[in-house]
Parts: structure tokens; sequence; C-alpha cells
């Protein structure tokens, strides 16, 4: 197994050769990880949206556009980090850095501006509490996850999730320039979503993980284990996503949408728990982490639809005269 230092080595030598920066603008919108961005792009609109109050159409544009340039810089800055590795794992050796399209000073570079950037117009533009939310979402997810979390401990994903976590709260702070316990219940969704979702990935990319010294919670704990936290956490998802409920912050049409969601997502995760054999576990782990994705998103519109869309149409409507 390659130890951390050979890894250190082998990604000195590769940057070594690239002399000067060759990106493109595909190669500087990869590294800022669009679809990453698309989840919190999303979250963040459905907290703005949901968040009692109101905002101008124009600032709203404006505090999406800082939380997504802010969560791409947060990708800029976690690839600059994490070139070693992601040179030697195959599902991120095509990354812009490894494939030397964009030198890691340049990334650093790039995802520091990004980042200052999206702060300060946040700050100025919408109000300060989001602003302060966002540079904390950039920071806990590159110091807190990728430069400590990430390669000292197997619970690197449970407390790192937090950084995934801040968007709709963020959205929310720039509608109501605060946090209050619904805008924290979202957080928690999310929160505890992230270790089940990230963990059947892990399941079945075990071996890359092994390789780069990272100790993903299969690598340490092993594969059971592993399955075992995941049915735990999947259990502990579907009582946290009923909060926003019992705080008044969602209808029944939500309940309803997250109690089907959520009992498929439990029934995929009893098969990652139960079945141990090879290729049928590792489709079983696929299987959830791709429904996963769809699962947060999913919940969120049905939040977007019910608390958003339709109170804005029908006070539309109203004063329109049609109702």
């Amino acid at each position: 197994m390659e130890t951390a230092t050979d890894t250190q080595a082998y990604s000195g030598n590769a940057m070594a050769d690239v002399i000067g920066g060759q990106g493109s603008v595909g190669d500087y919108w990869a590294l800022m990880k669009p679809r990453v961005m698309s989840l919190v792009i999303f979250t963040a609109f459905v907290g703005m949206m949901v968040a009692p109050g109101t905002i101008h159409p124009f600032i709203g544009m404006v505090a999406i556009l800082c939380i997504a340039v802010g969560a791409g810089a947060s990708g800029a800055l976690n690839m600059w980090y994490d070139a070693d590795i992601d040179a030697l794992m195959q599902r991120t050796a095509k990354r812009p850095i490894p494939r030397g399209r964009i030198t890691p000073g340049e990334a650093l570079g790039f995802g520091a501006t990004l980042s200052i950037g999206s702060v300060v117009v946040m700050g100025i533009t919408v109000n300060w509490p989001s602003a302060a939310l966002l540079a904390g979402s950039i920071a806990f997810y590159l110091f807190i996850y990728t430069m400590w979390l990430k390669r000292s401990t197997p619970q690197n994903i449970v407390i790192g999730g937090a950084a995934g976590a801040f968007p709709p709260m963020i959205g929310w702070a720039a509608v109501t320039g605060s946090v209050d316990a619904s805008s924290i219940a979202l957080f928690l969704i999310i929160f505890m979503w992230t270790p089940p979702h990230f963990w059947a990935l892990a399941l079945y990319k075990s071996r890359e993980y092994e390789r780069v010294s990272v100790p993903m919670l299969p690598v340490v704990a092993g594969a059971d284990e592993t399955r075992r936290q995941i049915w735990i956490y999947s259990l502990l998802l579907m009582p946290v996503t009923i909060a926003p409920y019992a705080l008044g912050s969602a209808g029944l049409a939500y309940v309803g949408a997250a109690a089907l969601l959520g009992g498929y997502f439990l029934y995929l995760a009893w098969r990652v728990f139960s079945l141990r054999d090879g290729q049928v576990a590792d489709r079983a782990a696929r299987r959830l982490f791709g429904y996963s994705i769809f699962y947060l998103f999913a919940l969120f519109a049905v939040l977007l639809v019910e608390q958003g869309i339709v109170p804005l149409a029908i006070k539309a409507s109203q004063a329109a005269g049609w109702l």
C-alpha cells in the first residue's frame, strides 16, 4: 500500500512538469465542482424562498450568485489541497490539476479570489449575517474538513458534512438577516443526510481511498461497520426531515413526501446493510448513493413548491383579483 509520503512525492514530481497554466474556461469551471454547486444553489434557493419575509428579486439573484461562487471557490481550494491524492484516484484523476491543465498555484489563487469576492459582495449587497455564514462555510470546508478531518479521522464525513449543510441557512439569512430554528432544521437535514450518502460511495470506492491513505470509514472500520453506520444514520435522518413541519415551516404535503421518499431511502439503506455479497453489495451501495442525490433534491423541491411557489402564486392571484 502506498503511503501518504509516497503520494506526496508522486504529486510533487507530476506537478513539477507543469511549467505554466493551460487551463481553458472549461477547466476552471470543472475546478469549481459544478455538480456539487448545483445542489448548493438549489438548497440555498429553497432556504431563501421559504424564509419568512421578502427580498428584492435583484438582491436575491446576487445572493444566489454569491453562494454559487463561494461554493465553487470551496471546490477549487479543495482540489488545490487534494491534488496529490486526486492524481491517484480513478474518479478524480481527470480533474484539471492532475491532468496538468491548471497548476496548484493557479487553483489556489482562483479559489482565494472567488472566496473573498463572494463574501465581500454578499456582505455589501445583501447583508453581513449571510456573508458571515458564507465565509464560515468556505473556511469550514477548507480548514476543518479538507486540511484536517479528511486525512485524520474516519469521522471526516460526519463532522465535515456541516460545510455542505450551510447553504439553506445562508439563503434564509439573506432574507431575514438571522438564523432561527427552522433554518437550523434545514441545516440538520443535509447534515444527517451526508454520512449515508457519502459512505455509500465510499463502500464501493474503498480501495481507492486505501491507496491514498485517506481513513474513510470502510478503510478503517471495514465494510460491515460502514453498512451498520449507514443504517443508523438513515434511521436518524427520518425524524429530522419532519422537523420543518413540527416547527411550522412546512405543511402536510411536505410530510407526505418526506414519508414516501424516506421510506424508499430506508429500503435501500436496509439493502446496503443486509447484502454482503461482492457485486450485489456494490450495486446496492451504488443505488443508495444515486437515489440519495435525487432524495435530497426532491425533498427540498416539495418544500419549495409548498412553502414558496404556491403561496407566491396565491398572493399574485389575489393581487390580480383572480381570487
